[in-house]
């Protein structure tokens, strides 16, 4: 088993930036694919981005060009830099861990990004 740590949510005015960090409680644990995804009040889990282990990265148009998504596989951490913030980015956001070969599927236990307009 592997826990996700997630770190770096908060309120940032609109335009503004933050960086999440989401990290692997064992430095051992290969994690394929990363992925992040957010919640708004009264809506459901969505994804909104992803990283392969090769660095491959996928992104919904929403966030195309103001977030990034990438990883540290040393540190065994994934990272969100999101710039251009809007209102709407508002949720709570998790990250999500899964490991092809034994398949098993891990998340976070979410941040708080509240952006203010």
């Amino acid at each position: 088993q592997v826990q996700l740590v997630e770190s770096g949510g908060g309120l940032v005015q609109s335009g503004g930036s933050l960086r999440l960090s989401c990290a692997a409680s064992r430095s051992n644990f290969v994690i394929n694919v990363a992925s992040w995804y957010r919640q708004a009040p009264g809506k459901q889990r969505e994804f909104f981005a992803s990283v392969t282990s090769d660095g491959a990265t996928t992104y919904v148009d929403s966030v195309k060009g103001r977030f990034t998504i990438s990883r540290d596989n040393s540190k065994n951490t994934v990272y969100l830099q999101m710039n251009r913030l809007k209102p709407e980015d508002t949720a709570v956001y998790y990250c999500n861990a899964v490991r092809h070969y034994p398949y098993g599927s891990y998340w976070g236990q979410g941040t708080q990004v509240t952006v203010s307009s």
